[in-house]
């Protein structure tokens, strides 16, 4: 199998004409066009590295959760979880993330990295609370790239095409966690898990 292992050969296979409109667009801050797709964005995935690998982790709040604080820095609230803090450790180690933000019904993405931080100041994680529970922490970025992405990716995928709430045969929350309970010994009542789910979600979403 052939293997591209220098940047000749990826300029052989792809051209080594650059867009000037794909420069320009890259930018050190969140200027106000930028920010409009942040501040629409219901849903991001978080990028960072650490000692243990590599880790892409979703995040979601209703549009406009994640704050705009200057054109240099954006604020990210945390809420609780499975508790893994695979993210969290990593940032720790590694300060360095990526951001993509998405919206719905949208073709362009946003993308940012920069460096992060993790704030846990009260007043801060109030001020992103939602149903009276404040944030669990606030990871704050320094905006080092800003760049939007075209349309083709999400029009090659048919992504917002697609009939909302189709999962086919795909397995279930409660599927999966019977197949990894049972893998170490565990069992695991798939259907009354699978039945409860949605209710269960409603409750501890936040």
């Amino acid at each position: 199998m052939q293997k591209v292992d220098t940047e000749e050969t990826l300029k052989h296979i792809y051209s080594d004409e650059v867009s000037e409109r794909s420069l320009w667009k890259e930018i050190d801050h969140v200027n106000d066009l930028y920010r409009q797709f942040i501040e629409a964005s219901p849903f991001l995935v978080l990028a960072t590295q650490g000692e243990n690998g590599i880790d892409c982790s979703p995040r979601g709040d209703p549009p406009g959760f994640v704050r705009v604080a200057s054109a240099q820095c954006i604020q990210i609230p945390d809420r609780k979880g499975n508790n893994r803090l695979d993210s969290m450790r990593n940032i720790l180690q590694n300060p360095s993330v990526g951001i993509i933000f998405l919206i719905p019904n949208v073709g362009e993405t946003l993308r940012i990295s920069g460096q992060a931080e993790i704030l846990v100041d009260a007043e801060l994680c109030e001020s992103f609370a939602i149903n009276g529970k404040p944030a669990s922490s606030v990871m704050s970025v320094q905006v080092e790239k800003a760049y939007y992405q075209c349309q083709k990716a999400l029009l090659r995928s048919g992504l917002w095409e697609q009939a909302s709430g189709a999962r086919g045969d795909l397995p279930t929350a409660g599927q999966l966690a019977k197949h990894f309970s049972a893998r170490n010994g565990v069992d695991f009542d798939a259907e009354s898990y699978d039945a409860d789910y949605a209710d269960h979600m409603k409750k501890s979403i936040y």
